[in-house]
């Protein structure tokens, strides 16, 4: 049995058809259902278990902030003062539209955030309002340099069934 099985387990159909949608976001449930050999009523129902598990969060496009003018992206570790608690930092964050993600973390600080701004300068007027709220006491900035590994979640996919997805049937399209 593949390591995590139990509720949240997926087997190899439904790692095939997170490939596909990871692979072409935009396709249809009928051509799912033709690239998988299947009927269109089980690509279905499968992708609303996936969805009703939380196993598929969303079908909304990636957005690539360096594209929008946000080239500097940094990691930010928060000590916060406990009397806050760490919901009220979260929606002081929240509010700031260059805070990515924030996540309650062990170790030296409290809250862990993945932050963008449009150049240096502007990551410390980012910083200063983040560090702004009385809630927060110190913040220690990482800056990114080089994107080595893009967030991915298909690996895990592929871990989940044990097994390496086998290839898909290519679009009727596809030059060969």
């Amino acid at each position: 049995m593949p390591t995590g099985a139990g509720p949240t387990a997926i087997d190899a159909l439904d790692a095939r058809l997170v490939d596909l949608l990871t692979a072409e976001p935009r396709i249809g449930v009928l051509e799912l259902s033709r690239r998988l050999r299947v009927a269109r009523g089980t690509v279905q129902a499968r992708l609303d278990k996936l969805q009703a598990r939380g196993v598929i969060k969303g079908f909304g496009p990636e957005i690539e902030p360096a594209a929008l003018g946000y080239r500097v992206m940094a990691f930010v570790t928060l000590e916060i003062r406990q009397r806050y608690g760490h919901h009220a930092v979260a929606d002081h964050l929240r509010d700031i539209p260059e805070v990515l993600e924030a996540h309650t973390i062990s170790g030296a600080g409290d809250l862990l955030c993945r932050i963008v701004a449009r150049s240096n300068a502007d990551l410390q007027r980012v910083l200063d309002h983040v560090v702004g709220y009385d809630g927060i006491v110190r913040a220690s900035t990482f800056i990114a340099l080089a994107e080595r590994i893009p967030l991915r979640t298909l690996p895990l996919v592929q871990a989940a069934v044990g097994v390496p997805l086998p290839p898909t049937e290519p679009p009727a399209d596809a030059a060969g």
